[in-house]
């Protein structure tokens, strides 16, 4: 069974997140990027899969701009087969995304898309929704555990007071979440092998898709600053604070 994983290059999460003097958007001059954290849990489920005998090939996806390309190279290095990079320069929204991913997965015929549940950039939590709408394929958001048949994939999901068990028909789309597994590290020799392995290049015009961008950023701005707390010498005084912010 063919594995697909799409990967997004975002800023590294390490990084302290600075705003645009005129607000328009984030700052990503001189910024150290890397692969969406829930997009790298996807690759290492998908290579635990194969390791498994459960998947013969990985292919793993990025769209955005030539430097995106490291980032396929790093789920190379971690154990995908192959890569596809769709180039554009500017931002994709997600329902253009899914679009693409979908051309793709026609084209490529997989029986199951790994991808994580979102990226930590805009945070928007759609795409792997909307490529299993415009695919027709069962899907298992928020996945924390992965059994896989030749069939079905039994998917354990966490949702608000527990954890819920799907089980979806195959071919399917699933989405990852932070407990579903830890993705490993790239040794220096698999470092070096995925240099050799093919990344193909496309744009979306190839896949007939339409990027143009249907939203517009008004504004960009930074969170409030946290203000300075207060002591409080009884438990009285402590009751008159919480009644006076009217959280009691």
């Amino acid at each position: 069974m063919k594995v697909l994983v799409p990967v997004k290059r975002v800023i590294d999460y390490n990084v302290k997140v600075r705003v645009k003097a005129d607000q328009t958007g984030v700052d990503l001059a001189n910024v150290k990027m890397s692969m969406n954290p829930f997009d790298e849990i996807a690759v290492e489920e998908a290579v635990r899969l194969k390791e498994k005998g459960k998947a013969t090939e990985i292919v793993a996806i990025s769209i955005g701009p030539q430097q995106a390309s490291e980032t396929i190279r790093t789920a190379l290095a971690m154990g995908a087969d192959r890569g596809i990079l769709v180039k554009t320069d500017g931002d994709v929204e997600p329902l253009a995304v899914a679009k693409i991913l979908k051309a793709i997965v026609d084209a490529e015929q997989p029986g199951l898309v790994i991808t994580g549940k979102q990226a930590i950039d805009d945070d928007s939590n759609q795409t792997g929704q909307m490529l299993a709408a415009l695919l027709g394929w069962g899907q298992g958001t928020f996945a924390h555990k992965l059994d896989l048949d030749q069939n079905a994939a039994k998917i354990e999901r966490e949702i608000d007071g527990g954890l819920q068990t799907v089980e979806v028909k195959l071919p399917a789309v699933m989405t990852t979440d932070l407990r579903l597994n830890e993705p490993r590290y790239a040794s220096l020799p698999n470092i070096m092998k995925a240099k050799k392995k093919p990344i193909e290049e496309k744009s979306p015009a190839d896949y007939g898709v339409d990027v143009a961008p249907r939203l517009k950023v008004l504004k960009v701005a930074e969170p409030a600053k946290r203000g300075g707390g207060v002591k409080v010498k009884t438990v009285a005084e402590l009751l008159d604070k919480l009644s006076e912010a009217g959280a009691i």
